[in-house]
């Protein structure tokens, strides 16, 4: 009896050529995957300063670069203080709505997310911090309303300790004093508790930073589940990472990084250009600049380089002045004293308009901006220096124009009455003299004759009076 093994061989070569090509098939995966790690690495974007406009329009941009190049993930190295509110929820607004997972990592060692860096902490996708790091104090000050009056915490009384980070939290706080305040802390409270309850993170501490201003370290932080990892570099918290599940906006992903290659992505001309622009103090001796510049435009028409300077700094401090939150009523006390001070250069007010100039200036500096904002206040040095020098400049004018009061005269019609000449010529009932080098006609009250002193005792006209001087002499 014969079998038909055709078929069976038959069927062993296409089993082996289906594995075959499931081999070949999940190898190409792992090379385009390979490929793809390569060509697009995780860019690190590092923030080491006050939250302000320039770091803002930093993060947008380098998530907008990041979403376009296919990043698998955005760490944002963070050491701030705080910052201003109208740039944190711009940066929390675009990590909200990114495609691609955020992870922000509180580093160096001894670095801090304060006040604005807390909420930018609560609101990214995976939060990490290195060991010997703090977060928290977020409790809003002065929330896009500068200038607003501030009830500070009371403290303690003798002998009661404070209460801890780690106590319970059915202690209720003292409610604000000041209805404003009141509001403050109750919107910034309910804006962190929403982000606590979306990356599933403690909002009970999250609501207490902002009530009562505690902070954590890393450890205490980890705990109590406010952040999701502590790790000793950037490398390390790529392989702690590695298999987590994060919720984006487009829905639930799986974070594969271990081994990741990662690119430093430093701050370009555009963001050092609008750090320094958006710098108060820059703004304000921008300012300064660009008003003195146009005073002396228009004092001295006609020279160009000080009305043209002027007229640039004036534009870019008018440009950083709408993207930090202005006291206008300070701003007018500023531009007041700029006008009192050109006042004073102009019109006999003996020290009036200077004084009140320099007074307007300096309380116009000192409330211009909210000094309790982390990196908005302007130094007080800066203040009174630039204040005593538009005094200088004030006092220094007004002694040339007095001793140029109290010179004597050199020329025109006033410096020639006294002048002594030489009488040079008498004709057709005309008399001629030369006096400072010049001819005159002259009239006297007794006849002339050439050769004869003069002296000049008024002028009419063109014509000049003049006495008979000594004797005469031929020439």
């Amino acid at each position: 009896m014969q079998t038909d093994s055709k078929p069976k061989i038959s069927g062993l070569g296409q089993r082996l050529a289906n594995r075959a090509l499931r081999w070949w098939l999940l190898a190409l995966a792992l090379c385009w995957s390979a490929l793809a790690a390569q060509a697009a690495p995780v860019p690190v974007l590092t923030v080491h300063d006050a939250i302000g406009p320039a770091s803002a329009d930093y993060i947008i941009r380098g998530l907008e670069r990041a979403q376009q190049q296919g990043a698998p993930l955005v760490v944002i190295e963070l050491d701030t203080p705080g910052g201003l509110d109208t740039s944190m929820r711009q940066i929390i607004r675009a990590i909200l709505a990114s495609t691609v997972p955020v992870a922000t990592y509180v580093s160096p060692s001894g670095s801090r997310a304060a006040s604005a860096g807390t909420y930018i902490l609560y609101a990214s996708h995976i939060a990490a911090m290195a060991p010997a790091t703090t977060l928290g104090a977020a409790t809003p000050v002065a929330i896009g309303l500068p200038g607003l009056p501030q009830t500070p915490k009371p403290a303690p009384a003798e002998g009661v300790p404070s209460k801890p980070a780690s106590a319970p939290a059915d202690q209720t706080p003292a409610a604000p004093a000041s209805p404003m305040t009141a509001k403050q802390v109750n919107d910034a409270a309910a804006f962190i508790r929403g982000l606590a309850d979306q990356r599933g993170r403690n909002a009970v501490w999250a609501e207490r930073a902002v009530r009562e201003a505690v902070s954590l370290t890393a450890a205490e932080a980890l705990q109590q589940n406010v952040i999701d990892l502590v790790a000793t570099d950037i490398a390390d918290l790529l392989t702690q990472i590695d298999g987590r599940k994060v919720r984006l906006a487009g829905g639930e992903l799986q974070l594969g990084t271990k081994g990741l290659r990662t690119e430093a992505l430093p701050p370009d001309w555009r963001h050092r250009l609008l750090s320094v622009i958006a710098n108060p103090s820059f703004a304000l001796i921008l300012l300064m600049i660009g008003v003195y510049g146009l005073m002396f435009e228009f004092s001295s028409p006609g020279f160009g380089v000080p009305g043209t300077v002027g007229a640039i700094c004036l534009l870019l401090a008018l440009f950083a002045l709408q993207l930090l939150p202005v006291n206008y009523a300070a701003l007018a006390l500023i531009l007041l004293g700029f006008a009192l001070l050109a006042a004073e250069l102009v019109t006999p007010a003996f020290g009036v308009l200077g004084i009140g100039g320099v007074v307007a200036f300096v309380a116009g500096g000192l409330l211009l901006f909210d000094r309790d904002v982390p990196g908005l206040g302007v130094p007080l040095p800066l203040i009174f220096g630039l204040a005593l020098t538009a005094a200088a400049a004030v006092i220094l004018g007004g002694g040339m124009a007095l001793r140029a009061r109290r010179a004597p005269v050199v020329s025109g019609a006033e410096q020639l009455i006294g002048a002594r000449g030489e009488v040079t010529q008498v004709t057709d009932g005309q008399t001629w003299a030369r006096i400072h080098g010049e001819h005159w006609q002259v009239r006297a009250t007794a006849p002339l004759q050439p050769g004869q002193r003069v002296r000049v005792v008024g002028m009419t006209d063109l014509i000049l009076q003049v006495q008979p001087e000594g004797e005469r002499h031929d020439v």
